[in-house]
């Protein structure tokens, strides 16, 4: 595996990050694919023995379940000091008054919760997984940076917002001495590709560290417009992503297969080699629910396209409104 330092923080990380939104307990979510721990298990493992050291999961996955079936794998089978754990904060677990969002009571709550579920005293990044419009900006950054002088997160992290909100959010921390993010977990694939008007030069600017979130566009990327798979179809958090109808974006996908069949590889590893050919990347966040989506993933690290091929992949392209910010 190899790897890379996690923008400024000095960190090294997997190449890969391992997303477990997959894990958890499959009645205590919105996702009937999600696999049990039994099933989880074995893949976490094959992870760290492919040497994936970057995990990332969330409060909200399946109620709180995957945290805890994360943090029991990742104990049994990895060690703690050569784990760089994520997690994140903002959607609520109950229809409660303050149990979601970014407010002090929120993230106070929630970083006591994520760190009992992971087992753990501590989580190398901790991440806000959406922006809040009903709390401001300064607050969040103050109590992410209490968060931080207590120990209870290494580093802090951001997912999907546009781009001046982020600016915005990296300028108070620096005029506050407030800790400023360090990374940026955003919506990024070769039918999603928005973020390279704003967000990635941004990135690449301040030495922010990307993590894009779906990079294969849920499955899309891997099989024929027009195919659908049991987990599309039951995908509550992806609808609104993608939509079919759209005759460039299914030009993108047969552009992939093209591609991937001139290689004689998978679909997968084309779109993920291409993902890791722009260097404002630091690790792609892919999901694994079989053994070989991980082996595809790592083989993904050693294909180095063309420019030829990169032009056949992006030449169909067209503007997309941005989505995923909610």
């Amino acid at each position: 595996m190899k790897t890379k330092k996690l923008g400024r923080t000095g960190l090294d990380v997997s190449a890969l990050c391992l997303g477990c939104m997959t894990y958890g307990v499959p009645e205590r979510g919105p996702h009937p694919w999600t696999m049990t721990e039994a099933d989880s298990r074995p893949l976490l493992k094959k992870a760290l023995d492919l040497g994936f050291n970057f995990f990332d999961t969330a409060n909200f996955y399946s109620d709180g379940t995957s945290e805890e079936i994360v943090g029991r794998a990742l104990k049994d089978f990895g060690v703690r000091d050569e784990i760089v754990l994520a997690t994140k904060v903002y959607f609520p677990l109950t229809d409660r008054p303050n149990s979601g969002g970014l407010s002090r009571k929120a993230i106070f709550s929630s970083i006591d919760a994520s760190l009992k579920r992971l087992g753990t005293d501590h989580v190398d990044l901790y991440q806000i997984h959406r922006w809040d419009d009903g709390t401001p900006i300064e607050v969040t950054l103050e109590a992410l940076h209490d968060v931080v002088k207590a120990g209870k997160a290494r580093y802090i992290g951001a997912s999907s917002m546009f781009a001046w909100q982020f600016a915005k959010a990296l300028y108070i921390a620096d005029r506050n001495g407030w800790t400023r993010f360090a990374t940026m977990q955003d919506h990024y694939n070769l039918i999603s590709r928005e973020e390279e008007r704003e967000m990635l030069p941004l990135c690449a600017d301040q030495g922010i560290a990307v993590l894009p979130w779906s990079p294969l566009a849920r499955g899309r990327l891997t099989r024929d417009a027009g195919t659908t798979s049991s987990r599309q179809d039951s995908d509550v958090t992806g609808v609104g992503l993608y939509d079919a109808t759209v005759e460039a974006d299914n030009r993108v996908i047969a552009a992939v297969a093209t591609v991937a069949r001139k290689r004689g590889i998978p679909r997968a590893q084309v779109a993920l080699a291409w993902l890791l050919s722009k260097p404002v990347v630091t690790a792609p966040i892919v999901g694994a629910s079989k053994p070989g989506h991980l082996d595809d993933a790592v083989a993904a690290l050693d294909v180095t396209l063309t420019p030829d091929e990169i032009a056949t992949l992006e030449g169909s392209y067209v503007p997309h409104a941005p989505v995923g910010f909610s």
